[in-house]
């Protein structure tokens, strides 16, 4: 396992630094670990995150997804000291105001007592649709979080009944099938039967572990393409 993690409780908030990377497999189940153990203790988390050296798209989507919850508890999760490489990763995937960040620890702490600093920018009514399917928690809330940044209205599930009952029902314009996903044959079958208008992005198998910045930019790339294929 290529990451280490130091806690510190500074009065009402746990301080969290990582070292290392943060990708799909023991390294996130550590971290996910580390959470839920301190936030039994206190809903206000900081990651300092300025030795972490590489991060995949299920990891990032793991952040994602524990700001999610936090924020769901009435608490919160705030980054700081991010690493030059992760920065670069959140200005590409336009994740900075989802996940906003501090120069130092002590900014992050103090930011709590200001109260809650996320507001989410609305892009309008969006007229594109696109629905996500995979096995994985943590990639689909990457996946959610990457294309509403980029404009798009977005539903995603784990289960392929819903999804066919999403592609029926909302009509979308693109099905998105990650790599855990793709190997239930009847359900990529019942996908296309359901709705055979439907473009179907089947995501590359190595999508879950790729470097976050470079997978998000590509995969919205791949999106352009398809609905500028549509007109």
């Amino acid at each position: 396992m290529d990451l280490s993690l130091q806690n510190q409780k500074i009065g009402d908030v746990v301080v969290i630094r990582c070292q290392g990377r943060i990708v799909v497999g023991a390294e996130i189940s550590s971290l996910q670990l580390e959470l839920e153990k301190l936030t039994h203790l206190t809903k206000k988390v900081v990651l300092q995150l300025g030795e972490v050296s590489f991060i995949d798209s299920v990891g990032l989507g793991a952040l994602v997804r524990q700001f999610g919850v936090l924020r769901a508890k009435g608490g919160d999760l705030k980054l700081c000291q991010v690493s030059p490489f992760l920065l670069k990763v959140l200005q590409v995937t336009n994740l900075l105001r989802i996940l906003p960040i501090y120069a130092s620890e002590a900014e992050a702490i103090q930011a709590f007592s200001k109260g809650p600093q996320f507001h989410e920018e609305t892009f309008g009514d969006s007229r594109t649709r696109i629905v996500c399917i995979d096995t994985s928690h943590d990639l689909l809330a990457y996946l959610s979080a990457l294309l509403k940044r980029s404009g798009y209205e977005v539903i995603t599930t784990r289960n392929p009944s819903d999804a066919q009952m999403f592609v029926r029902v909302t009509k979308p314009h693109v099905l998105i099938c990650g790599p855990g996903m793709q190997t239930n044959e009847s359900a990529m079958k019942g996908f296309t039967e359901t709705n055979p208008k439907v473009q179907l992005l089947l995501l590359p198998s190595d999508f879950s572990t790729a470097e976050a910045g470079q997978a998000g930019i590509d995969l919205v790339d791949r999106i352009r393409l398809l609905l500028s294929d549509q007109r």
